[in-house]
């Protein structure tokens, strides 16, 4: 059965996607080659070879039932976009038309950039934008309800050249990540390596709940979540859905999204119930970071678009509902030479491998220097309610790196040698028939937002319906900027016995940022204190870590990379403050709409009911002290969601009037979401007594049990 279903996924796999394959069968001999050195080398294409790709690509995809084709691109929104054009050509002089794609149109596209968020990079006047093909990201044909239609991975920019989108930066810093890891390796003596670039395995979390009873939902159909709610008798505390047994509907929904997957060439490894009931995840193999980048969108689009077909609906907001866990992005991210190394791989006795522990201190300065950015890189508005909770990393940057390569940090700060490292033994069970198993040198921290498992480092901060190219865009240049330091010195000081300088590097950065490294508890109180200590920052609000875009670090960092330009940091802080104050307007608005149509009617109604009840049981002479206590209760909450409905419209107005970014962001956050969760007390209390067949809309327990 195995075998046969492995055999199908192979036989199956890619089989929509222009790849390496597709590419050598339909290319000629010499423009294939040029194709590879553009994805290689970042050889530009002649457009006489463009035109002939383009050609092959097109007849591809019309075999494939394609009629149109998209630049697919990534825009501020946190989605992606797409404006579909046919192949056919002006018409023949004999009515007939043919079907084409000149090199050109597969080079360049041209959407209207005002439409989309650019923080004032762009004017509503100033319409033109660019999408340009990202070679090293295959193009695909994706089947839908509207047929079938070739997507074309693009980069997304103004006219005037600034980055638009997520991919743009994220390209720029793998090529500065390279370039200075090439650079430094060359220095350790590896001269036979070309490029090195991020590896990323981003695993996806999300919701799958009832079609039908979503729908019913009007918070969940417009910000995502469930702005009231109350907690069913039961909720993850049994810790049962954790790894069990997938429900008939779900595996079957699971099974024609791995389907979809494989034939559009990602590489969908695992799938299991998460920790929350109704909660799944799914994670791919590792690729190179923007191939990485793209195929998460596309699990995304995936996971939603087949939940619709299951009448089911795929929820990625990081916290859907109150009081259970929320949904994460985990974004493993490691290094790999063109030949294949991995560069965070310690080996068997790390503490004798000069590169790896090289390589570990610059991403633990990194990390310690950036603190602050990369806390901003997760932040988001739906991973306001997730981070810092006892279920989600700490708002604190920290690094774990295990027992093992922590002792051997301490070695080397202690006296610059590391001599031992420690081993992981064997496993044993004590049941005689188990075979005794190696264990790794460490256990796992599921509290550290920043941790080295094994040959990669997890960063586990992202939201589950964030883009992670902004997390691996801080991520890749930030160790940029810690290769290209050491390589600075080794050639400045040490040019004649570069290990030498390695080795006074190595002890330096280990002893200047051990602070960073952090095994403990990071949900306790006391880390809190103790990172306070350190002077680690602790920034709890999206609004609060925007700023970091703008610091005069900041932009030095990234300009210095040609990652970002100034403008185009200050750009993108004000489309963060601009996401913010409008995702918490529709959430304020919404849950007036809801209180004053939904909520409090029905709050009403049952009180009616119940004063009916009273008076007929009170004329018959029956005690009615029960009815009394619960007219009583609800006309309390009543009142107080009266009174809270307006206290949340005027505070809402007066943030929406506010013309500063940032302070109406954060007047949304101190005002407006306060107003918010004392507008759902009353009304979560009042659903506990309310009659079922009153209550105007599904509760926690119809969506999480009921699939």
């Amino acid at each position: 059965m195995s075998d046969s279903l492995c055999g199908s996924a192979a036989d199956i796999f890619g089989e929509d996607v222009f790849n390496d394959m597709a590419m050598q069968e339909r290319l000629p001999r010499k423009v294939y080659k040029a194709l590879r050195r553009a994805i290689e080398e970042g050889e530009e294409l002649e457009l006489e070879t463009a035109d002939v790709i383009a050609h092959e690509m097109k007849e591809w995809a019309i075999e494939k039932g394609a009629s149109h084709y998209t630049h697919w691109f990534q825009p501020l929104t946190g989605a992606t976009a797409e404006k579909h054009d046919s192949f056919i050509s002006a018409p023949l002089s004999s009515g007939k038309v043919l079907a084409s794609l000149s090199g050109k149109e597969l080079i360049r596209g041209e959407p209207d950039a005002s439409s989309f968020p650019s923080g004032g990079l762009r004017a509503t006047f100033e319409a033109r934008g660019y999408t340009i093909w990202d070679c090293t990201s295959p193009a695909f044909v994706r089947h839908d309800e509207g047929g079938a239609t070739l997507c074309i991975p693009t980069a997304f920019c103004s006219y005037t050249g600034e980055a638009l989108d997520q991919k743009t930066p994220l390209l720029r810093s793998m090529e500065a990540l390279s370039k200075e890891a090439v650079r430094l390796l060359h220095l350790l003596g590896s001269k036979d390596v070309k490029s090195v670039y991020p590896s990323v395995g981003a695993e996806q979390e999300y919701f799958i709940v009832d079609r039908e009873k979503y729908l019913k939902r009007m918070d969940l159909v417009f910000t995502g979540r469930t702005l009231f709610g109350a907690m069913p008798p039961k909720g993850q505390e049994l810790d049962d859905h954790y790894f069990g047994t997938l429900r008939p509907r779900i595996a079957s929904y699971m099974k024609d999204v791995n389907t979809e997957l494989w034939k559009l060439g990602v590489p969908a490894k695992t799938q299991h119930n998460e920790v929350a009931p109704a909660q799944h995840e799914l994670a791919p193999i590792y690729e190179k970071a923007n191939i990485a980048v793209d195929h998460n969108q596309i699990i995304m689009h995936t996971l939603k678009r087949v939940a619709f077909r299951h009448g089911l609906r795929c929820l990625l907001h990081e916290k859907p509902f109150a009081g259970v866990n929320g949904s994460g992005k985990h974004d493993n991210w490691s290094l790999t030479t063109d030949d294949g190394s991995n560069l965070l791989d310690p080996g068997v006795t790390p503490h004798e491998n000069i590169q790896f522990l090289l390589m570990l201190v610059c991403v633990l300065r990194a990390v310690d220097l950036h603190a602050d950015l990369l806390r901003e890189s997760a932040a988001d508005v739906g991973n306001e309610a997730r981070l810092g909770g006892n279920e989600a990393p700490p708002v604190i940057i920290s690094v774990f790196l295990g027992k093992q390569l922590e002792d051997v940090i301490r070695q080397l700060a202690e006296t610059g040698l590391a001599t031992n490292s420690i081993s992981g033994g064997k496993l044993k069970t004590g049941v005689s028939f188990l075979t005794d198993v190696s264990k790794d040198a460490t256990d796992r921290n599921r509290t550290s937002p920043f941790a080295f498992t094994g040959n990669k480092f997890e960063f586990r901060m992202v939201g589950s319906h964030d883009s992670v190219a902004g997390a691996n865009t801080v991520l890749n240049t930030i160790v940029a900027e810690s290769f290209r330091d050491v390589s600075d010195r080794l050639e400045r000081d040490y040019l004649n016995d570069p290990m030498a300088g390695v080795h006074d590097i190595i002890k330096e950065y280990a002893v200047k940022h051990q602070r960073i490294i952090f095994s403990g508890n990071g949900y306790s109180p006391e880390w809190t204190l103790e990172a306070k200590r350190r002077g680690l920052p602790i920034i709890s609000s999206m609004v609060d870590a925007i700023p970091a875009l703008t610091t005069k670090k900041t932009i030095e960092l990234f300009e210095s990379f040609h990652v970002f330009s100034e403008t185009e940091l200050k750009s993108r802080s004000e489309v963060k403050y601009e996401a913010y104050s409008k995702a918490i307007n529709i959430e304020a608005r919404t849950m007036m709409q809801m209180a004053r149509r939904d909520f409090i009617p029905a709050i009403m109604r049952c009180i009616g009911e119940y004063s009916s009840s009273a008076s007929a049981a009170k004329a018959m002479g029956a005690d009615v002290k029960v009815q009394q206590e619960l007219i009583i209760k609800l006309s309390g909450y009543l009142r107080e969601a009266g009174e809270a409905v307006e206290r949340l419209e005027k505070d809402t107005i007066a943030a929406e009037s506010m013309e500063n970014g940032r302070a109406q962001a954060v007047s949304f956050r101190d005002r407006v979401v306060p107003d918010m969760e004392e507008l759902r007390k009353p009304i979560d209390e009042a659903e506990r007594i309310v009659e079922r067949s009153i209550w105007p809309v599904p509760s926690y327990s119809d969506l999480l049990f009921k699939i």
